[in-house]
């Protein structure tokens, strides 16, 4: 194997382990805090407001992330991100509320450092051959958290009401140590750079103030800014998935006795969909990109549209908010709450997957920058939704949900379609019979001709 595809197996086996950690902690949130408020009523810690505070915090940051890198590389600042993830967990295990929200700010700046350094590493690893496919192998494994941490919730919920201390603790407690493992796997990661030629500049030559600067350019050229119609939807998308829908199951007393337990089933069903999703591109990259990235995404879009419409009709629009006995349009199932759980998760694959490689190809040059203003713009809207999570109602939710997907899977594939006419007028030219004196292609034509 490789060596380089061994660093991307071990970067998916070491965010696999720290976000089997986080993500099993998201998911179950809400309802681990509604509990604790039970038993403590000084504790007034939300969910809701912990995520929306993380993400707040990890966009503010990531504009701060390509001049950390400058410094500690990108090993060093996933290690560092890592550490605070551990943290995060750790402060479980002793419910205050402003110990609460501090790690909250600490876990999203965090979060900028390990994320922008994941995807400079990833691009590190790739190259335009291998990109979809590293993208792919990459997401499968870190989504596998979804699946194995919150099977093991499911077992520890089952027939419970009431989260009860004991179980809370042994929860975080085995939380924590699979976080420190995912630390040991990022530590065993090996220094690695990517293969260029004379002309071209790298971001090691740059300082913390030239690539502050460099985000900041690449922000405002046109195609980042459609793109960024898509990275608020992958925002939008994530924090309903991860912090909202899976504890409206719970919330819903007409799912029968066991509601809790299916809070933790919902997160293994949303796993199978992201691990399923990721495998499949994985494996397939470089049969899908001959056709391009659109009708993957086009076809997220439609499982996304369709997972929403049921959503609405299982689930009471009060559901977000606490316990009801309220109904929808038909009586709330447990099954079709599970099926839209794995079609949450398949969706989000197909958006993030070729997310990853549009940004590692299209901007291989300065990929630190890139996935920078990626988390940047997926975590404000993360956070925004957060917020009003706490007050809109579901079908509220819903709506802005589908008319934000609509918009970011337009603009995706406009970019997309854009990259290939301006490849394929490129080839053209480039087999085209020079004329007597004619000079070769340009460099720009060159250029355009490594469209992945």
């Amino acid at each position: 194997m490789e060596r380089k595809f061994i660093n991307v197996i071990l970067l998916g086996f070491g965010f696999m382990f720290v976000f089997t950690a986080f993500q099993t902690m998201g998911n179950i949130e809400k309802t681990i805090l509604d509990s604790i408020k039970q038993d403590d009523s000084s504790f007034t810690g939300d969910g809701y407001t912990s995520l929306a505070i993380i993400y707040a915090t990890l966009a503010i940051c990531n504009w701060m992330a390509p001049s950390v890198i400058t410094i500690t590389g990108p090993r060093g600042a996933m290690l560092i991100g890592a550490v605070t993830y551990l943290f995060f967990i750790v402060t479980f295990l002793f419910p205050r509320t402003w110990l609460l929200y501090v790690a909250s700010v600490l876990i999203g700046a965090g979060a900028a450092a390990i994320w922008t350094g994941q995807g400079n590493y990833l691009t590190l690893n790739s190259d335009g051959e291998t990109i979809s496919r590293n993208s792919g192998v990459f997401w499968a494994m870190l989504q596998c958290s979804l699946f194995f941490g919150n099977l093991f919730v499911f077992i520890k919920f089952q027939g419970k009401s009431h989260i009860d201390l004991h179980t809370r603790n042994v929860v975080f407690g085995v939380l924590t140590a699979v976080c420190a493992l995912g630390i040991i796997f990022l530590m065993m990661l090996r220094p690695t750079r990517r293969n260029i030629d004379d002309n071209e500049m790298t971001l090691k030559e740059e300082g913390p103030m030239e690539a502050f600067r460099g985000a900041i350019r690449l922000f405002c050229t046109g195609d980042m800014m459609l793109l960024s119609a898509a990275f608020i939807y992958t925002g939008v998308e994530l924090s309903f998935f991860s912090g909202v829908y899976s504890p409206s199951i719970g919330f819903t007393l007409a799912m029968g006795e066991n509601a809790k337990q299916l809070v933790g089933l919902s997160g293994v069903f949303i796993g199978l969909g992201e691990v399923l999703g990721g495998a499949l591109f994985g494996i397939l990259g470089s049969k899908t990109t001959r056709w391009g990235r659109d009708p993957i995404v086009i076809m997220g879009y439609l499982i996304h549209m369709t997972s929403f419409f049921l959503i609405f009709i299982n689930l009471p629009n009060l559901a977000p908010f606490g316990d009801t006995t309220d109904t929808s349009y038909i009586t709330p199932s447990p099954y079709l709450a599970m099926l839209c759980s794995f079609l949450l998760g398949f969706g989000d694959a197909c958006y993030n997957t070729q997310i990853y490689s549009i940004l590692g190809g299209k901007y291989a040059d300065n990929s630190t920058s890139a996935f920078a203003l990626f988390k940047f713009t997926q975590s404000l809207a993360a956070a925004a939704c957060f917020f009003y999570s706490s007050r809109a109602p579901l079908s509220v939710q819903l709506g802005v949900l589908a008319v934000i997907g609509t918009a970011g899977t337009a603009a995706f594939c406009r970019v997309e379609w854009a990259a290939r006419s301006v490849a394929r007028a490129a080839a053209r030219a480039a087999l085209a019979p020079l004329a007597p004196g004619e000079k070769p292609a340009s460099r720009e034509v060159e250029d355009s001709l490594h469209y992945d």
